[in-house]
């Protein structure tokens, strides 16, 4: 029997970081995965996605600056795009490998299920370890309908040789805007549907409400308040079926959310407790049996399940096996972002929740649309809505084509409490994003 000080399980970016930082401070390190080395983001995830969100931005700002010197692009070569996808897709899985393995860190292919607190059994062989860290992350949840085997999902969509012409979305998540505005952007004609009348509820609801009639005006078309019961095969078509509904479409992206990938790991068999929404961790990223950990979008939590939380929270349990860490985990401003068309990201304190302390909090709404950096590449949106709590920014909420720029710069603004007193005292490059900061927060 083999035995480790720690293994981790899953090789995403959770893992990653994890196995590298203790096995460069002198652990014996074994990592198991049992699909694509490197985990969702770089494989089947956010990496792939945004190679597709260069080949939408393009056809944004060439058609923002049609009749300004430009021509607009009238399309996509879809094949061409994906080609080019899948020269950072392909070589993800082994190199990520044998970078653990160049390190030192031994490597196992195989599904790993917990035999007791301190031993996984891998391919019918025994693994043991001091020390445990569930990184397996998430995949795409599926409508439990009659007709869901005809439903695609984002990493389907993510390796669709040719796009159909006409695409339906069910799901109004960050993961259906951002897979419809691409498809818009590409020739298809693109239907979102959801279930209620709020999509991309963890957003300002304001700027929600924009994001989704600048879609409109894209040619988007959202169905709200329909909840799809059943999806049937008619010829080389589906038909979405609902209450007082029908829609014919040539494909069906299911986008209604993601689920922990823990059901196979035996969990009961370590004492370690979970549920619906993930394995449940203390302030210390330990579950309830203190020589597991977890990180990553597996974990039951409060921040959203990205890749840098993932590696944040990776990074802290690592530190703290090794003797570095001693206090509970302390997570900075997270930014989220819609890469949509515009985009839309928030950090800190929502307007909501400001709006039920209105004694602590003020927000100040911001039309950019006119600014220079702007109007020069002819933006059709452009806004944002500050949340300041004693004089400070506490959160930020913007809809922009460059909203993901910007959103970093505040998180900065936020985190490390920079006054606009001494925003003011700065200088930066002109004109750009980050010049606007002293605008924007004056």
């Amino acid at each position: 029997m083999k035995k480790y000080d720690v293994v981790v399980i899953g090789s995403g970016p959770g893992g990653q970081v994890s196995s590298r930082a203790l096995a460069a401070g002198g652990r014996k390190v074994a990592v198991v995965e049992e699909d694509l080395w490197g985990g969702t983001c770089p494989n089947r995830g956010c990496d792939p996605k945004k190679v597709l969100v260069a080949g939408m931005e393009a056809v944004d700002r060439s058609n923002q600056l049609d009749g300004k010197g430009l021509s607009p692009i009238r399309s996509i070569n879809w094949p061409g795009l994906m080609e080019f996808k899948r020269t950072f897709t392909d070589p993800v899985s082994s190199s990520s490998k044998e970078g653990l393995a160049r390190r030192g860190i031994t490597t196992v292919d195989g599904s790993a299920k917990f035999v007791d607190s301190g031993q996984i059994e891998v391919n019918g062989q025994a693994i043991k370890a001091d020390t445990f860290i569930i990184a397996t992350g998430r995949r795409p949840a599926v409508l439990d309908i009659e007709g869901k085997e005809y439903l695609k999902n984002s990493a389907d969509f993510l390796e669709m040789e040719t796009l159909p012409r006409k695409i339906t979305f069910i799901g109004a998540g960050y993961i259906a805007f951002e897979l419809a505005c691409i498809a818009n952007a590409a020739g298809s004609e693109v239907t979102v549907i959801h279930h209620n009348a709020r999509p991309l509820k963890g957003f300002d609801e304001g700027l929600v409400s924009a994001m989704v009639l600048a879609m409109r005006a894209k040619g988007i078309r959202f169905v709200f308040d329909v909840d799809i019961a059943k999806v049937s095969r008619q010829g080389g078509s589906f038909l979405l079926e609902a209450d007082n509904y029908e829609d014919k479409t040539d494909c069906v992206v299911c986008a209604t959310g993601r689920l922990p990938n823990l059901e196979t790991l035996g969990l009961e068999n370590a004492g370690v407790e979970y549920g619906r929404r993930g394995v449940e961790v203390n302030g210390f990223l330990q579950t309830s049996n203190p020589s597991i950990y977890a990180c990553g979008d597996v974990v039951a939590k409060k921040q959203p399940g990205l890749t840098p939380v993932a590696r944040f929270e990776a990074k802290y349990i690592a530190q703290r096996l090794l003797g570095g860490e001693t206090g509970s985990i302390v997570y900075p401003p997270v930014p989220s972002i819609v890469f949509g068309s515009p985009k839309l990201a928030s950090v800190g304190i929502s307007t909501a929740d400001a709006g039920k302390e209105p004694q602590k909090y003020t927000v100040k709404e911001v039309d950019m649309t006119r600014w220079f950096n702007y109007r020069r590449i002819n933006e059709p949106v452009a806004k944002a809505k500050l949340v300041y709590g004693d004089g400070l920014l506490v959160g930020a909420h913007i809809l922009s084509g460059t909203a993901d720029e910007l959103v970093d710069y505040l998180a900065m603004v936020i985190a490390l409490k920079i006054s606009k007193q001494q925003l003011s005292q700065m200088v930066f490059g002109f004109p750009t994003i980050a010049a606007d900061l002293q605008s924007l927060l004056r």
